[in-house]
């Protein structure tokens, strides 16, 4: 997913170089990226065994919470009071529980590529929280990626080029909040530059966990979740699952921070933008999921919009947003 960055020096390596140093930060990116764009699958697979997204995404949020409070217990006397920090739990709380429930719903491909429209969201968000003009390279982006959603959603008889569904919607649901997620971090890294990354992540998870809770009632009420307490109780390959992919999720996370912090900002954009390559090989083999040649052409627009929003310098810009911290 975009990468804002992470609050250390742009491009700073581990004292003594040599290959190591060069390549395992870029290779913990890459491991990130391909996690997040094979997530979807499990989320499915609990899914069928009677665990519905929003049950499964707050189960995976609780241990991916308990996971991080362990790893970075020592860190918690950095927090300190802001209303930044429950916007970033609400911001990573709604980009997880959206994007969780788009791709266990809907084309996993189209969801993801609608996450991808954040360079519009970042854009205008940036503008509005942190005072950055929207420059004429910010507005090429956003005609860019609009206009390959357009392209990809367009269609005779549908009319409107707009999300088609439940699923696509909130797809693009989670990107605009994936997008404020790391408008915020930018902004903490300002105010509150003490507060240590791991507690950031903390927080987030904390969010995930809340909006999961929040939306119970709106994606199967007390019935879906004492179901998913049944299916997670009593199957036992359903709470493996369950607690594999919230370490992964954990682990990943720590991993892909390793990397952040070690690799340039804009290289690392680029990086992340293999998940989109994980998702649509693994949504293809797993799911048969395909795409016609206009929805390939809209997607690789959105792609090029993230990869030009990565490459293309951006003066005066505060780069500290992780984005590893808001994945599922």
């Amino acid at each position: 997913m975009t990468v804002a960055g992470n609050g250390t020096q742009p491009g700073a390596t581990p004292a003594g170089g040599g290959c190591y140093a060069r390549t395992a930060p870029a290779l913990a990116i890459l491991l990130g990226s391909s996690v997040w764009g094979l997530a979807w699958y499990p989320y499915r697979v609990l899914q069928l065994w009677g665990v519905d997204a929003v049950s499964s995404q707050a189960c995976t949020a609780l241990i991916a919470l308990l996971f991080l409070g362990v790893i970075y217990r020592r860190s918690f006397a950095s927090l300190t009071w802001s209303w930044l920090l429950p916007g970033v739990a609400l911001a990573g709380g709604i980009t997880n529980v959206a994007f969780v429930w788009g791709t266990t719903h809907g084309h996993v491909m189209r969801v993801l590529l609608l996450f991808y429209l954040t360079p519009v969201w970042t854009a205008l968000f940036a503008h509005w929280v942190l005072g950055e003009r929207l420059t004429a390279r910010g507005a090429a982006l956003i005609v860019l990626a609009l206009g390959g959603a357009g392209l990809m959603l367009w269609s005779p008889a549908m009319g409107w080029p707009v999300p088609n569904n439940a699923a696509e919607w909130a797809g693009t649901v989670a990107g605009a909040a994936f997008a404020m997620n790391n408008v915020l971090f930018r902004r903490i890294s300002q105010s509150l530059p003490d507060v240590r990354p791991g507690m950031r992540s903390w927080v987030l998870y904390l969010g995930c966990l809340a909006a999961g809770l929040l939306m119970l009632p709106f994606d199967g009420g007390l019935a879906s979740g004492a179901a998913a307490v049944t299916a997670l109780t009593t199957d036992m390959p359903a709470a493996a699952v369950a607690v594999a992919l919230g370490c992964a999720v954990a682990v990943t996370n720590v991993i892909v921070q390793f990397g952040l912090e070690r690799v340039p900002a804009n290289r690392a954009a680029l990086i992340m933008l293999f998940e989109i390559v994980v998702a649509a090989l693994s949504s293809w083999w797993l799911a048969s999921e395909g795409m016609g040649a206009r929805e390939i052409a809209g997607g690789l627009c959105i792609v090029a919009a993230g990869a030009l929003a990565g490459i293309l310098p951006e003066p005066k810009r505060c780069k500290s947003a992780t984005a590893g911290d808001a994945m599922v």
